[in-house]
């Protein structure tokens, strides 16, 4: 269809358009996407067969939808990701507040303008991209902004009585009409506001004021909420819920993969940033692991979730950690160190709730324990498992990488140590070169030191070896260094 050269009612008629609701506009082109094996929901990940086919379902069923899930689960973007499945463009009466569909028009304003036009009424042209609004429930949010009011500054203005239905100020929903409606984080929107929701979803009219008002809206409405905001904040009302068709259950990533996938695909990061620094492909397991770990840990609030933007800004912070080691010694490309996820602390512990335990050991504590039990969980997946109870006489694989600490003073390895100097000081630990010899002979060759300072931190944790944090850097000695070196 030319659209171009559709201006008025009568070219509208001329060129066969009929009119469709906005369900059977989204569940037709929906039908066709199906048909076709063409992916509606683009760059989301880890959902393909739990929450996709739900949402799927539920625009054939024609519903609304409540997305419910904790933080960080994409909710928000599924429902901006609706918008693709409208068609390009849909013709409006011009002039229109609340995109009067010009063959079958609700408002007065339009009504009138047709029965005065007739063919010739004017008409425009709406683009999908613009069939898109949303509403986050902030305390403030009241009737006259998503609804409507009065408006006694038309009324003087038009010198209309307040009894005229023209001096009507349409709300943020009547102007939605024909489109997309998100409200976001509904629990949080006020009860009596919810209640105003019950007409529109049912018989998609509305009430304002005194008025006897029927519009009959088309609408498909998007809900976000969070299971938290039920007992924390707010509560979605039961009649409102009766009235929402689809109520769908997000979740966080099941894989590492997945997770590495997500982080991968919504890090901001600086093309230099790119260039210049490489990261092994277990740096970045470790990354997504720590969330994980936090997600299952005793200190963080389980109802309260760990959000996906907790790797994100994770593996930024990581990058730029490392940027700026090169950049103060004066290299131009370098490569993740394990000592470089003392830079992801900032984000994890902006981005957890902590029980009470949790506030008692400290936000910085809980960072470090998770990274910790990050390292821990797939240190067993690279290299042989260390038993907590091993046989006196029975052999380890790391028997003489032990032997080596003990023998010795230690060593240290300083945050700002160029590559050089970082390198030196691990290939002077002879042992970690035959372990990754033997458990990791096809190993990419960037990546031989990041994984000589995992085996290292992984002994830290079986309690092999033991490791020293202070402010430049860090030291790890034998299990009983750091208590001999207190006596």
């Amino acid at each position: 269809m030319n659209i171009e050269s559709i201006k008025t009612l009568g070219d509208l008629k001329k060129s066969g358009y009929q009119s469709k609701s906005i369900k059977d506009e989204l569940r037709g082109n929906l039908i066709e996407n199906i048909k076709h094996k063409k992916t509606t929901f683009e760059g989301i990940h880890g959902y393909e067969n739990t929450v996709i086919p739900e949402l799927e379902r539920a625009i054939l069923s024609r519903h609304n939808i409540n997305l419910l899930g904790l933080r960080g689960q994409a909710k928000t973007r599924l429902a901006r990701m609706m918008v693709n499945l409208l068609d390009e463009y849909i013709p409006v009466v011009e002039g229109s507040e609340i995109n009067d569909d010009p063959l079958e028009p609700i408002s007065r304003y339009a009504i009138e303008l047709i029965k005065e036009k007739g063919d010739a009424t004017p008409i425009s042209w709406l683009h999908r991209n613009e069939r898109f609004a949303e509403k986050l429930a902030t305390p403030d949010v009241t009737v006259a902004d998503i609804i409507g009011d009065v408006d006694p500054i038309k009324a003087a203005n038009l010198k209309l009585s307040y009894a005229d239905d023209r001096v009507i100020h349409y709300g943020m929903i009547p102007r939605a009409n024909r489109c997309i409606f998100v409200i976001n984080e509904l629990p949080d929107l006020q009860a009596r506001i919810q209640v105003a929701l019950f007409n529109i979803l049912q018989e998609g009219d509305i009430q304002i004021r005194g008025f006897k008002l029927r519009l009959p809206l088309d609408m498909q409405f998007v809900f976000t909420a969070n299971p938290e905001d039920y007992t924390n904040r707010g509560s979605i009302v039961t009649p409102l819920k009766d009235r929402i068709g689809s109520q769908i259950l997000t979740h966080y990533p099941d894989s590492v993969d997945t997770a590495r996938t997500i982080t991968s695909q919504e890090a901001k990061l600086d093309e230099r940033q790119k260039a210049s620094v490489y990261v092994p492909d277990l740096a970045k397991d470790v990354l997504e692991q720590i969330s994980f770990e936090a997600r299952e840990s005793e200190y963080v609030d389980v109802k309260s979730g760990v959000s996906a933007r907790m790797s994100i800004t994770a593996f930024e912070n990581l990058l730029s950690t490392a940027e700026r080691r090169a950049l103060l010694s004066g290299e131009t490309e370098t490569t993740i160190r394990l000592s470089d996820f003392i830079g992801v602390i900032p984000a994890i512990t902006g981005k957890v709730e902590l029980v009470y335990e949790g506030e008692q050991e400290g936000a910085d504590f809980v960072a470090n324990t998770l990274i910790d039990s990050a390292i821990k969980t797939l240190f067993p997946r690279y290299f042989p498992k260390i038993e907590k109870l091993e046989k006196q006489d029975e052999e380890s694989p790391y028997d003489d990488l032990i032997s080596w600490f003990f023998n010795g003073d230690g060593f240290e390895l300083l945050d700002e140590y160029d590559d050089t100097t970082y390198k030196a000081k691990l290939d002077e630990v002879n042992p970690l070169d035959a372990l990754i010899a033997d458990y990791q002979p096809d190993i990419d060759k960037r990546d031989v030191y990041f994984e000589k300072e995992f085996i290292l931190w992984g002994l830290v944790q079986f309690k092999k070896l033991s490791k020293y944090r202070y402010s430049e850097g860090l030291q790890i000695k034998d299990p009983y260094g750091s208590y001999i070196s207190r006596l």
